[in-house]
């Protein structure tokens, strides 16, 4: 099943730069981790307002409970609100086999 996610982060005031930028890169890793496994399919940046930080993803798991599991497992979670959309087919996708 594929789920579209959309993260929003809110570094905590007073952060400092060398810590957000650690958190960072664990999540880099993280997501490349994720890719191979192939439970991150893709990544995108939408229009930001000025400040924000924001990602949709494009997710695999069996159920939601895993792809629960997979969200809880980024480092930046823990600024992070996530919206979660379920994806189902659609009969004209082109893409579709």
């Amino acid at each position: 099943m594929e789920f579209l996610v959309d993260m929003v982060t809110s570094v905590p005031e007073g952060t400092s730069e060398q810590d957000v930028a650690g958190i960072r890169a664990r999540e880099a890793g993280r997501a490349r981790e994720l890719a191979a496994r192939g439970q991150l399919l893709r990544l995108w940046r939408p229009p930001l307002a000025p400040g924000e930080w924001r990602t949709w993803g494009l997710f695999r798991a069996r159920d939601a409970e895993e792809l629960e599991q997979v969200l809880a497992s980024m480092p930046l979670r823990v600024w992070r609100r996530d919206t979660v959309t379920p994806l189902s087919p659609h009969p004209n996708d082109p893409g579709r086999p």
